[in-house]
Formats: C-alpha cells, sequence, structure tokens
C-alpha cells in the first residue's frame, strides 16, 4: 500500500469509521449512499467518485485537508521493481471463511500512466475496429463477449480474461441477450504520448 492511494483511501476510511465507532449503516445514512457501496470502497472493491468519496469524508466529520494529509507518493521506486513473495502483503477484503487475501504490487510509476475503467455493453453494442495506444487488460466480470483482432476472434465469458497489445486492430463484440460488465486496465507508456 505505500504507493496506491485509492488502497489507502479506503483503509483510511475503515480506520475512521472504526475509530469513532461508527457502523456501515450509520455512515451511508449520513453520506447518502448505500452500506453496501460503504463496504465495497473499504474492501477494495469499488473505486468511489469523487463526490461520493466528498460525501463520505464529510460524513466521518473530518476535514478534506485532514484526510489527505498523510498521503504521500514513493518516488523511489526506480526503474526495476522486485516483490518477492514474502513482500506479499495479507489484508482481509470482508470477513469471510476461506478467503485470504494477498497484496502483490499496487503502485503509481513515473513512465507510465494507468487508467483502469468499467465498460457496460449493451446487447446492441457496436462499434468499428479501434486501436489505443497503450497495452490492454480486460476482465469480463459478467455476460459474454467476442474480441475481434484482424487475424482472429477470441470468445470470453464471466471469469476469462485477456491482454494485448492496443496497437493491434480489435473490438469487443457482445454476444449475449444481457449487459457485459469488463474491467479494463490500460498501460500507457507516457513516454509516447
Amino acid at each position: 500500500m505505500d504507493d496506491n492511494t485509492i488502497f489507502k483511501i479506503s483503509a483510511k476510511i475503515k480506520e475512521i469509521r472504526k475509530d469513532k465507532n461508527i457502523t456501515l449503516q450509520e455512515l451511508a445514512d449520513k453520506a447518502g449512499v448505500s452500506k453496501g457501496l460503504i463496504s465495497q470502497i473499504e474492501n477494495n472493491r469499488t473505486v468511489p467518485s469523487l463526490l461520493v468519496l466528498i460525501n463520505i469524508v464529510n460524513a466521518l466529520d473530518v476535514d478534506l485537508n485532514e484526510f489527505f494529509h498523510d498521503f504521500k507518493s514513493n518516488t523511489d521506486s526506480g526503474p526495476i521493481i522486485v516483490r518477492k513473495r514474502s513482500d506479499y502483503e495479507d489484508f482481509e477484503k470482508e470477513h469471510a471463511i476461506g478467503f485470504h487475501y494477498k497484496r502483490i504490487f499496487a503502485t503509481n510509476m513515473d513512465s507510465s500512466t494507468l487508467d483502469i475503467v468499467l465498460l457496460e455493453l449493451s446487447p446492441n453494442a457496436t462499434r468499428p475496429m479501434v486501436e489505443t495506444e497503450a497495452y490492454e487488460y480486460k476482465y469480463i466480470v459478467s455476460g459474454t463477449v467476442d474480441y475481434v483482432f484482424t487475424d482472429r476472434t477470441v470468445s470470453l465469458e464471466a471469469g476469462d480474461s485477456i491482454f494485448f497489445d492496443g496497437r493491434i486492430a480489435h473490438t469487443p463484440r457482445h454476444t449475449g441477450t444481457i449487459p457485459t460488465l469488463m474491467l479494463i486496465v490500460y498501460f500507457f507508456d507516457s513516454k509516447t504520448n
């Protein structure tokens, strides 16, 4: 968690809420969001929008400047980063028997930009082939989709993932009757932008 602001925000919300003996439901009511959303944010299952984050911090009765006071980035990462298995961090998302999580690595790097988005494809979704100046990782959260490339098509369903150079012409083609939800991570090299 040394360098990842999203994880720091989640942990700090949970820490302050517990220190002030505020329940998930009480915080949700004060912030005007659902209890489930607070739980998802605290457990790194979702990233709050800026407005939701501000509402949560205000609901915790904490000044925004105070909340973000100790958020600093580790700028001494260097060009090569190695993590040994012994360096992985155990953490708990929510209380669940038999679930064991380890954070392998999370950081911001000077030479690249990481862009994480959710994409929902409706059953009628269509677009021409595109190219992106980034490497792309796609995880199918729900639904089915074909990823169409110039020389091949890859069929994916919930739980499947794909990684490729976005400079290869590609497009998703929805193949089901319900919306498909994908988590997408773009790795942009800022030296080429």
